[in-house]
């Protein structure tokens, strides 16, 4: 029996009676298809009936082509709402109904609990291309302050990992560099920078790991604005010493208090979405979960033996090296007999999130490119059901966007020559727009909802009166930002079937004001598109032009939206009054008080 497994002896043997386990012993194979099929059944039914009223809407008058192109793009769109509104309530089932969460979707987590000493050396690195060094560099001494502080320091050392190719920033870098390691210690530091950057960031880690990587256990990537607390990095590294099948191992990644009204609603919002919407995740793809590429720790060995990228055939955008590298590696991982594990917990992990609305954009491309070439690696042979799904699901989420768009600008058709108002289901359409509005917003209601009915939930965010509010201003902020960055999305793929692609390289992550010329250049499309949108179901309906604005609202006002919620006093306002702050705001942890600081 292994002494450092968290299970009873009873529910050990439950395990080894049922004859298969998860490489690292810790769940029952069969549970899991168990509930892989539960969510299998739930998802196709309700895809199903949701497609059915709206085959059953779009007939009302019989079917023209424009009727058959909507019921295409609607049945391409929604599988990714349907699988967010199972997994939000999954997850706020799991949280709320008695008994031991975690234990149901991260059963090793208990080993990070013990106060076993660290026999494994961890490298701890940051990959820059760019970036502020000063800045960057500074949180990366913020890491290795906290987790000397847990009296493990002595098992961790610390590269800096540069692809850096301005001669101006690549001098500070080297500076900055030399001050920690003179300060840390020249044998626990190493600065590299390449004289290219082939592969980009995938090509920048193995090569760190051909020169160093025999030297260790585990990695720890960070990208240039991640943070950790050391407890929570020494208790991952107790659990992936406590199990050594272990792969990728990483627990939720939220944003930290801004002074950005943009990027204090969308963490907010985002950070109600991912803690139900994860758990229920974890629930059924157990040891196959995703990877999102940094503040995760990875067993170094069988990621150098198992986990090369090929270079996809052709010319980019969608040939070439792999952009998006993280759920492919995640992929091979599992194939190798490693576990990929998420624990859907907030616990001292945090990254910055875009400061403006024209950022978010430029970071939506480049993750729709990357998601995109995933259309040449379905095919891996030998890859694990679930994990094959997880980067059709990754294409699914980009593919369904100009689904959507494509819906929204045919809309006028259907009121100009629709079936007329006696044949027209008036009272079912809007039933099933309804469900689908609730259906789309599930995570973050859940999310929600878990707050509201926590001990001292709402306490964490300043007060019931404030969350609420704030949940109020993040529901009408989402509807307006996925408007905007679907027609970007929208628009960009088309780019991508043309040969266009997108270059990467650092990112702003300062609070910043956008003008008005500035936001007119980047988003007068999706005004225009909006107002001939809108303007042609006034004049068939104002009814439906009316009831279309939960979709359309964002592309009537793009340019002010962009510009307000990048403005610099409306940021301060909102730092002001606590608007949509999040917990670490009310109750700040020493390594974001010591960011701040910088």
């Amino acid at each position: 029996m292994n002494d450092l497994s968290p299970f009873p002896q009873d529910r050990q043997a439950v395990l080894t009676l049922d004859g298969s386990t998860t490489p690292a012993g810790i769940q029952s194979t069969s549970e899991l298809r168990r509930r892989r099929w539960i969510v299998v059944a739930l998802n196709v039914v309700t895809w199903w009936l949701l497609n059915s009223a709206a085959w059953t809407i779009l007939g009302s008058g019989g079917w023209t082509p424009v009727d058959m192109v909507l019921a295409l793009c609607f049945a391409i769109a929604t599988p990714w709402t349907v699988l967010g509104f199972w997994n939000a309530l999954i997850g706020l089932w799991l949280l709320h109904r008695g008994g031991d969460a975690m234990a149901e979707v991260a059963p090793f987590a208990e080993a990070g609990g013990r106060d076993t000493p660290l026999t494994i050396r961890t490298a701890v690195f940051m990959t820059l291309r760019n970036e502020d060094p000063e800045r960057a560099i500074a949180r990366l001494r913020i890491v290795r302050d906290s987790i000397d502080a847990t009296g493990e320091g002595g098992q961790f050392d610390y590269f800096i990992l540069s692809d850096t190719n301005q001669p101006e920033i690549a001098g500070r870098e080297e500076a900055a560099a030399a001050a920690f390691a003179a300060e840390a210690g020249l044998d626990r530091v190493v600065y590299r920078r390449r004289a290219d950057n082939a592969g980009f960031k995938a090509g920048n880690v193995r090569d760190f790991l051909d020169r160093w990587g025999d030297r260790y256990e585990l990695m720890l990537p960070l990208d240039a604005d991640s943070l950790m607390s050391g407890e929570t990095i020494v208790r991952h590294v107790r659990m992936m010493q406590a199990y050594p099948k272990l792969g990728i191992l990483q627990s939720l990644v939220v944003g930290m208090p801004s002074s950005s009204a943009f990027a204090r609603i969308f963490q907010f919002g985002m950070r109600q979405g991912m803690r139900s919407y994860t758990m229920g995740q974890a629930w059924w793809v157990g040891e196959c979960g995703p990877f999102w590429g940094h503040n995760a720790l990875v067993r170094i060995r069988p990621f150098m033996a198992h986990c090369v990228l090929p270079v996809l055939p052709g010319n980019p955008p969608l040939g070439g090296h792999v952009l998006s590298h993280d759920q492919v590696e995640a992929t091979f991982m599992r194939r190798a007999g490693y576990e990929v594990r998420v624990i859907p917990v907030e616990e001292g992990s945090w990254e910055e999130n875009p400061p403006t609305i024209l950022e978010f954009s430029r970071r939506d491309v480049r993750w729709c490119q990357g998601n995109m070439q995933y259309l040449g690696l379905v095919d891996q042979p030998n890859l694990k059901p679930v994990s094959r799904f997880q980067l059709v699901w990754a294409i699914l989420m980009f593919v369904g966007v100009p689904a959507w768009t494509l819906m929204i600008a045919l809309s006028p058709f259907l009121a100009w020559h629709g079936p007329s108002y006696e044949a027209f289901p008036v009272g079912f359409a809007i039933a099933t727009y309804l469900a689908f509005l609730l259906m789309y917003l599930m995570p973050k209601i859940a999310g929600f909802i878990d707050i509201l009915i926590s001990d001292d939930g709402t306490e964490r965010y300043g007060g019931r009166l404030r969350f609420i509010g704030a949940a109020a201003i993040e529901l009408v902020f989402s509807f307006l930002l996925g408007a905007l960055t679907s027609f970007r999305i929208t628009a960009f793929m088309i780019g991508l079937a043309l040969g266009r692609s997108v270059v990467w390289g650092g990112q702003q992550r300062d609070a910043m004001a956008l003008s008005w010329r500035e936001a007119w250049d980047a988003f007068w499309p999706q005004m225009a598109f909006g107002w001939v949108v809108f303007g042609l179901l006034w004049l068939a309906s104002p009814a439906a032009a009316l009831w279309s604005l939960p979709l359309t609202a964002g592309f009537l006002i793009a340019v002010p939206f962009a510009v307000l919620t990048a403005s610099p006093a409306l940021g301060r306002f909102f730092v002001r009054h606590r608007l949509c702050g999040i917990p670490e705001e009310f109750d700040m942890p020493a390594e974001i008080a010591a960011a701040r600081r910088m």
